[in-house]
Protein backbone atom coordinates (compact mmCIF):
# COMPACT_ATOMS: atom_id res chain seq x y z
CA UNK A 1 0.00 0.00 0.00
CA UNK A 2 1.34 3.41 -1.09
CA UNK A 3 1.47 6.30 1.05
CA UNK A 4 -1.58 8.41 1.83
CA UNK A 5 -1.61 12.27 0.45
CA UNK A 6 -1.47 14.38 3.10
CA UNK A 7 -2.42 18.32 2.64
CA UNK A 8 -1.74 21.26 4.70
CA UNK A 9 -3.98 24.89 4.66
CA UNK A 10 -2.63 28.06 6.52
CA UNK A 11 -2.04 31.50 6.28
CA UNK A 12 0.89 33.49 5.11
CA UNK A 13 2.69 36.42 6.36
CA UNK A 14 0.98 38.19 3.49
CA UNK A 15 -2.41 36.97 4.46
CA UNK A 16 -2.55 34.69 1.43
CA UNK A 17 -3.72 31.35 1.99
CA UNK A 18 -1.91 28.22 1.41
CA UNK A 19 -3.03 24.71 -0.29
CA UNK A 20 -0.14 23.14 -0.58
CA UNK A 21 0.51 18.88 0.05
CA UNK A 22 3.05 18.05 2.64
CA UNK A 23 5.77 16.72 0.85
CA UNK A 24 5.76 19.94 -1.89
CA UNK A 25 8.14 22.64 -1.81
CA UNK A 26 5.23 25.06 -2.85
CA UNK A 27 1.63 25.29 -2.55
CA UNK A 28 -1.15 26.92 -4.35
CA UNK A 29 -2.12 30.36 -3.38
CA UNK A 30 -5.90 31.76 -2.57
CA UNK A 31 -6.85 35.15 -1.01
CA UNK A 32 -9.60 33.33 1.06
CA UNK A 33 -9.26 30.26 3.66
CA UNK A 34 -12.73 28.61 1.84
CA UNK A 35 -10.78 28.76 -1.60
CA UNK A 36 -7.72 27.31 -0.26
CA UNK A 37 -9.93 24.55 1.46
CA UNK A 38 -12.38 23.63 -1.40
CA UNK A 39 -8.85 23.23 -3.60
CA UNK A 40 -7.17 20.79 -1.27
CA UNK A 41 -10.71 18.85 -1.09
CA UNK A 42 -11.18 18.65 -4.75
CA UNK A 43 -7.36 17.42 -5.42
CA UNK A 44 -7.18 15.18 -2.26
CA UNK A 45 -10.23 13.19 -3.24
CA UNK A 46 -8.83 13.42 -7.33
CA UNK A 47 -6.15 11.67 -5.64
CA UNK A 48 -7.65 9.00 -4.25
CA UNK A 49 -8.16 10.52 -0.74
CA UNK A 50 -6.16 11.52 1.88
CA UNK A 51 -5.15 14.00 5.11
CA UNK A 52 -6.42 17.86 5.12
CA UNK A 53 -4.97 19.48 7.86
CA UNK A 54 -5.98 23.05 8.35
CA UNK A 55 -3.98 25.38 10.40
CA UNK A 56 -5.69 28.80 12.46
CA UNK A 57 -4.52 32.14 12.47
CA UNK A 58 -1.93 31.30 15.46
CA UNK A 59 -0.53 28.56 13.16
CA UNK A 60 -1.53 25.68 15.27
CA UNK A 61 -3.65 22.77 13.47
CA UNK A 62 -7.30 23.86 14.43
CA UNK A 63 -8.83 20.89 12.61
CA UNK A 64 -7.68 17.28 10.57
CA UNK A 65 -10.40 15.56 8.40
CA UNK A 66 -9.83 12.26 6.16
CA UNK A 67 -11.45 13.20 2.56
CA UNK A 68 -12.09 10.20 -0.19
CA UNK A 69 -10.43 7.09 -0.70
CA UNK A 70 -12.31 5.32 1.92
CA UNK A 71 -13.02 4.42 5.66
CA UNK A 72 -12.10 7.14 8.01
CA UNK A 73 -11.51 5.44 11.46
CA UNK A 74 -12.41 8.40 13.29
CA UNK A 75 -14.75 10.27 11.58
CA UNK A 76 -15.64 14.19 12.77
CA UNK A 77 -18.40 15.09 14.95
CA UNK A 78 -18.74 18.56 13.21
CA UNK A 79 -19.81 19.22 10.16
CA UNK A 80 -17.75 22.00 9.47
CA UNK A 81 -15.78 20.46 6.46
Amino acid sequence: MGKRNSRTVYRREDKKWVDKRDDAERGFLFDTQKEAIKSAKQKLDNAGGGELSVKGLDGQIRSKDTIGGGNDPNPPKDKEH
